[in-house]
């Protein structure tokens, strides 16, 4: 259904654009090629899908890399041509554009290159800002209770979306970064590994995990892709030295609690209060759940703070904003109650290699226990 939706909002926009442009921009000794050139062009989507995802077929892997740059440019196409639309709006009732200039090939020239110019200057900000690791750091002070320690440093990341394909170097890279935090532990928010194999991930990949460098070591949970690829007890966790917690929590040197949950998709999980039944919460709590759902029950429990990811923070303006009005909060901080709640716009992404809203983050938060 999520393809249909996704073909539907392609479709749609595209007959928009394509009519719109062909109206305004094309002259008539150029339509026809210009109708031919847009086709091809649209088809590339359509035909990266029913391709399918055979990592061995090189065609099929070269249609779908140019898919995942057009299914953003289109957007951007789509957003820019409308905005031309609401100024030829404005302009019936303004009347600053006359209609012998707008007709003039230079001008139609010039707005036409302007908006796919700025259509492919988004794309590119968006793969720039995309494989670009940024640090995001926070400072929050919890109660104490019977902690042995005064202070934590948590790196956090979610959303790895790790495939065989995933280049070794951008996650030594990433691994390299986590480790100038100089974190005291580093927890996972789910979604970290694609695909239906235990082949997706490489032993390189594995070893780089293994460099991470932490006091307390590395913990996670597992988000709705490794439940939809049957990888949520994949092996890779283990080789890559990531303890991972189905609705469990673990008393942590007598320092702190750390709690983590299955995703929703498992309807049969427990709540987090059946989860806090098997303590007694004489320390601080710090919990792990992929999706930043039921903030509120959480907030009514002796949580101190809790990570989630999976929103991606919408990937691309201006689905930002919609994912916005879904979720409580869907990138960044936010106390409710006694409870902090922590949400990353992930590290990596699912779909086209273009991120347009939110960045790839690293979460540093800086405990303080009073």
């Amino acid at each position: 259904m999520f393809h249909l939706y996704l073909t539907l909002a392609y479709v749609f926009p595209n007959i928009y654009v394509f009519a719109r442009i062909n109206q305004l921009f094309i002259s008539k000794g150029y339509k026809l090629w210009y109708t031919i050139i847009y086709l091809v062009f649209f088809a590339v989507y359509p035909l990266s899908r029913n391709l399918g995802d055979d990592g061995q077929n090189l065609t099929a892997q070269i249609i779908s890399g140019i898919a995942g740059y057009l299914l953003p440019f289109y957007l951007y196409l789509f957003l820019f041509v409308l905005l031309f639309d609401l100024v030829l709006l404005a302009n019936l009732f303004l009347k600053f554009l006359s209609s012998e200039k707008r007709k003039r090939f230079r001008f139609r020239f010039f707005t036409f290159s302007t908006i796919l110019l700025l259509s492919v200057l988004v794309v590119v900000g968006g793969v720039i800002n995309l494989n670009t690791i940024r640090v995001s750091n926070y400072q929050i002070g919890v109660p104490k209770k019977d902690s042995k320690i005064e202070k934590l440093r948590v790196a956090f990341v979610a959303d790895i979306h790790m495939l065989e394909s995933t280049k070794l170097r951008y996650i030594e890279h990433f691994v390299d970064q986590l480790n100038a935090t100089k974190p005291d532990i580093v927890l996972f928010g789910g979604d970290i590994v694609e695909g239906d194999s235990e082949n997706e991930t490489t032993i390189e990949i594995e070893n780089a995990f293994r460099r991470i460098q932490s006091k307390y070591g590395s913990f996670g949970v597992v988000g709705n892709h490794e439940f939809y690829g049957g990888q949520e007890f994949s092996t890779f966790f283990q080789k890559a030295g990531i303890t991972m917690l189905y609705d469990t929590i673990v008393d942590i040197d007598r320092s702190f609690y750390i709690g983590g949950r299955y995703d929703e998709r498992l309807k049969s999980r427990k709540a987090v209060g059946e989860i806090m039944e098997t303590i007694t919460p004489d320390l601080p709590i710090i919990f792990l759940d992929h999706r930043p759902t039921q903030l509120q029950e959480v907030s009514q429990t002796s949580v101190d703070a809790q990570f989630s990811g999976h929103t991606h923070n919408g990937q691309l303006f201006p689905i930002n904003l919609i994912i916005r009005q879904m979720y409580e909060l869907s990138w960044g901080y936010k106390q409710i109650g006694n409870t902090h709640f922590f949400v990353t716009s992930g590290l990596r992404l699912w779909g086209p290699p273009v991120k347009t809203a939110g960045k790839s983050e690293i979460m540093v938060v800086d405990f303080t226990f009073e």
